[in-house]
C-alpha cells in the first residue's frame, strides 16, 4: 500500500465552504427561534412544543458528540478492539434512562434536574449543591468538545489552535443567546441527520474494500496489526480502571445536565418515553458506524499516520473521509464534524447557564420571586462567562483524547447528581441533608480523584507518578456518594419531607399538575 498523504492541515476550499454554509444555515435558524424566545419556558424548553421523535434526534445529536465520532474512532484506530468499551458504556446508560428518570423527570420538574431533587425538599440547600454537580460536569464536557472543534477547525482553516477554539466559542454563543433551546434543538437535528448520513457514507465506503464484510475487515486488521487488535487489554489493561470507567460511562448518561434538560422540551411523560426509545435507536446505530470507522482508520490510514496529525486520534474519522472518498468527501466529514462539536457546546452551554439563573439565580438568590424577563437576562450574562470559561478550558487541555475527557464528565454526573436524583425519586426516607451530602461528596470526590490521577497529575500538570492509580474515580465516587446521601438521611431524617412523598409520587405515576 502507498504511503498516506493527506491535505488535512492544509485550507480546504470544500470544507470552508460546508463550514459556512453549516453556520448560516443554523444562523437562520437562530433567528427564526430568536423570534419565538421570549418567556423562560420557550427561552429554557422550547415552549413544550418538540415533539418524541424530533426530541430522539435532538437527544442523539446532544449525546453524538465529538467523544462518540471522533474520540471513539480514534480510539479504536489506535487501540482496536478496546475502544469499543466508549461506545458499549456511553450506550447502556439508556435503559436507565428510559425506565427511571425520562417519566418522572418530566413530571416533576420544569427545567433542571434540580426541580426533581428539590420537589419535597428544601430548596435553597438542594439548589445550591446540585448547581455546584452539574456546572462542574457541564465544565469537564466542554474540555473535550472545546478540544475537538480547536484541532478541528486548525485543520480545516490552517489556522492556530488557540483562534480556532475562540471563533466556535463566538458562534456557540450566539446560538444560545439568540436562539434559546428552540434554536440548540434544531441544531442538534440538523446535525444528527448530516451525521448519521455522513458516518454511513463512511461506512459502505470502507466495506467496499474488504467485499462488504466487516469480518473480513477485521481479520484484515488483526494479520497487519497483531491479534492484540482484536482483544481486549490495548486501552485499559487494569480491571479495575475497565469497572471504573464502566461504571461512569453507564450511569453517568443519566446525570448529565444537557440530556436530562431535553425532556422538559416535549409535552408530556409518554413523548419522553418515545424520545428515548426513537434515541436509543439512533445512537445504537451510530456506535456500530463508529467501530468500523476506527477499524477503517487503522487499515486505510493507519495508527503512525493519525498520530502525525494528532495524538490522541481525534483526527481519524476525517482522515479516513479523504482516503474513501477524496478531498469533496473530506470537506463534507470535516463540516459535519464541526456540527457535532459546535451544537452540542451549545447544549452544555444552555444547560450551565440554565443551572445559574433557574437554579441558583431565581430560586436562590430570589427565593423563588424573580419575574422571568429577569431571569432569562441572567441566563443570556451565563451563556457568555461559560462561553469564555469554555474557550480557556480548550486551549488549556490541548491534544487530549476526547472520548477520555468526556469519561471523566461522566464521571462527576455519575457520581455528584445520580445518586441524588434516584435517592429523592425513589427513596421515602430520603432529605435534605442527605441529598445534599451525595452530591458533595460526589462532586468533590470526583473531582478531586482526577486532579490526582494520572490523567491530570502526570499528563497534565507532569508532576510524575500520580497519587491515585485509578484513571476514572467512579469506582470510589459514585458510592461513596449513595453512601453519604444514606447516612446524612438516617442521621437528619424530616418528617415532614417523607410525608410530601405520596404527593411526589402520585404526580411522578400519572403527571397530575405538571405542565
Amino acid at each position: 500500500m502507498p504511503e498516506f498523504t493527506s491535505t488535512l492541515g492544509q485550507p480546504n476550499a470544500v470544507s470552508i465552504l460546508f463550514f459556512f454554509a453549516f453556520v448560516a444555515f443554523t444562523l437562520a435558524i437562530t433567528w427564526f427561534a430568536a423570534r419565538r424566545s421570549r418567556s423562560a419556558s420557550e427561552f429554557y424548553a422550547a415552549g413544550r412544543s418538540v415533539t418524541g421523535l424530533q426530541n430522539g434526534l435532538a437527544l442523539a445529536g446532544d449525546y453524538m458528540s465529538a467523544a462518540s465520532f471522533l474520540g471513539i474512532a480514534g480510539l479504536v484506530s489506535l487501540k482496536g478492539y478496546d475502544g469499543l468499551i466508549y461506545s458499549i458504556g456511553f450506550l447502556v446508560g439508556w435503559p436507565l434512562m428510559m425506565f427511571l428518570i425520562a417519566e418522572p423527570l418530566r413530571n416533576l420538574g420544569r427545567y433542571t434536574f434540580a426541580d426533581v431533587v428539590a420537589y419535597r425538599l428544601r430548596q435553597k440547600p438542594i439548589r445550591i449543591a446540585a448547581a455546584c454537580g452539574s456546572l462542574m460536569t457541564v465544565c469537564f464536557y466542554l474540555i473535550a468538545q472545546m478540544v475537538g472543534s480547536g484541532a478541528l477547525v486548525q485543520l480545516m482553516f490552517g489556522i492556530r489552535y488557540e483562534y480556532a477554539v475562540v471563533a466556535v466559542g463566538f458562534i456557540m454563543m450566539a446560538y444560545v443567546l439568540f436562539g434559546g433551546m428552540l434554536a440548540t434543538t434544531w441544531v442538534q437535528i440538523t446535525k444528527a441527520v448530516l451525521l448519521l448520513g455522513g458516518a454511513t457514507a463512511m461506512v459502505v465506503m470502507v466495506l467496499a474494500q474488504f467485499d462488504y464484510s466487516p469480518t473480513r475487515l477485521f481479520v484484515t486488521a488483526a494479520a497487519k496489526h497483531g491479534e492484540a487488535m482484536l482483544a481486549p487489554g490495548g486501552l485499559v489493561s487494569n480491571p479495575w480502571d475497565a469497572i471504573s470507567l464502566g461504571m461512569a460511562l453507564m450511569f453517568g448518561t443519566a446525570g448529565l445536565p444537557h440530556i436530562l434538560m431535553r425532556f422538559y422540551t416535549v409535552p408530556d411523560a409518554r413523548a419522553a418515553r418515545k424520545s428515548v426509545f426513537y434515541a436509543t435507536s439512533l445512537i445504537s446505530y451510530f456506535y456500530v458506524l463508529t467501530f468500523i470507522i476506527g477499524f477503517g482508520a487503522m487499515m486505510l490510514v493507519g495508527p503512525d499516520a493519525i498520530r502525525m496529525f494528532d495524538k490522541g486520534g481525534n483526527m481519524a474519522a476525517p482522515l479516513l473521509a479523504e482516503v474513501t472518498g477524496g478531498t469533496m468527501f473530506l470537506g463534507f466529514i470535516a463540516a459535519v464534524a464541526f456540527a457535532t462539536i459546535l451544537a452540542v457546546v451549545a447544549g452544555l452551554t444552555l444547560a450551565g447557564a440554565t443551572t445559574f439563573s433557574h437554579d441558583l439565580y431565581a430560586n436562590v438568590f430570589k427565593g423563588g420571586q424573580s419575574n422571568e424577563a429577569d431571569e432569562v437576562r441572567v441566563a443570556k450574562r451565563a451563556t457568555i462567562a461559560l462561553g469564555v470559561i469554555a474557550m480557556l478550558l480548550g486551549i488549556a487541555f490541548k491534544g487530549q483524547n476526547v472520548a477520555f475527557m468526556v469519561g471523566l464528565a461522566f464521571a462527576i454526573a455519575a457520581s455528584a447528581n445520580l445518586p441524588a436524583l434516584l435517592l429523592s425519586i425513589m427513596w421515602r426516607g430520603c432529605s435534605t441533608t442527605g441529598a445534599v451530602w451525595a452530591i458533595v461528596t460526589g462532586g468533590v470526590l470526583a473531582v478531586g480523584l482526577i486532579i490526582v490521577s494520572p490523567t491530570v497529575w502526570t499528563d497534565v500538570f507532569h508532576l510524575g507518578t500520580a497519587p491515585f492509580p485509578l484513571k476514572n474515580p467512579a469506582l470510589l465516587s459514585m458510592p461513596a456518594a449513595f453512601m453519604a446521601g444514606i447516612a446524612g438521611s438516617l442521621l437528619r431524617p424530616d418528617s415532614e419531607e417523607s410525608a410530601r412523598f405520596d404527593a411526589q409520587k402520585i404526580r411522578n405515576y400519572l403527571g397530575v399538575g405538571a405542565e
